[in-house]
């Protein structure tokens, strides 16, 4: 079994054949065989799982097993207490109500690699940062439930599934790295 561990850059799509407009894993991953274990949108970035084993695959993305993934959101504005119990709670994003997320308030982290591009900036109006965990990981599942609360995300980046967890890697963004054992 083959488990790696790829800090997925902003503007890369999470497939391995070449796209017209984005960069894509191979141009990341030159390994045979290995496939996404979930994805990140193109505007994401942050941790990806590629493993060769479909049972593992499975556990990794099958909402059922419910394998914790953390992100850090930059949203813009500050949210309130009720926004992020509305988040704690779970969010009716109209398809589907998401699952009770953990949330909390994160000071900006000093971390992190800059972003290219980066961000919008607005003057008049502040941003902050998130951690969030949830259990799922359907289709920009983060990114809409923080614009529902009324707080979109300007960045994000996951940084943790399951017990692997990106930043003690040290992994810059478009480098690899093989993981050992299950997440």
């Amino acid at each position: 079994m083959t488990l790696i561990a790829l800090n997925k850059p902003y503007g890369v799509i999470c497939q391995f054949s070449a796209h017209d407009k984005h960069p894509s894993l191979k141009d990341y991953v030159a390994l045979p065989d290995v496939y996404p274990a979930g994805r990140l949108d193109t505007d994401s970035e942050g941790l990806l799982l590629l493993t060769d084993d479909g049972r593992l695959q499975a556990k990794i993305t099958q909402p059922r097993y419910r394998l914790r993934k953390t992100y850090w959101a930059q949203v813009e504005g500050v949210p309130d207490d009720a926004a992020l119990e509305n988040l704690r709670r779970g969010v009716d994003l109209g398809d589907f109500v998401t699952r009770p997320a953990i949330v909390k308030r994160l000071p900006e982290p000093h971390n992190l690699w800059p972003r290219t591009p980066p961000i919008r900036v607005r003057k008049t109006v502040p941003d902050s940062w998130l951690e969030i965990v949830i259990d799922e990981g359907k289709n920009r599942q983060v990114r809409r439930m923080c614009a529902r609360v009324g707080y979109p995300c300007l960045r994000l980046v996951r940084v943790g599934i399951g017990r692997i967890d990106l930043l003690a890697m040290d992994l810059q963004p478009g480098q690899w790295q093989y993981v050992q054992g299950m997440p």
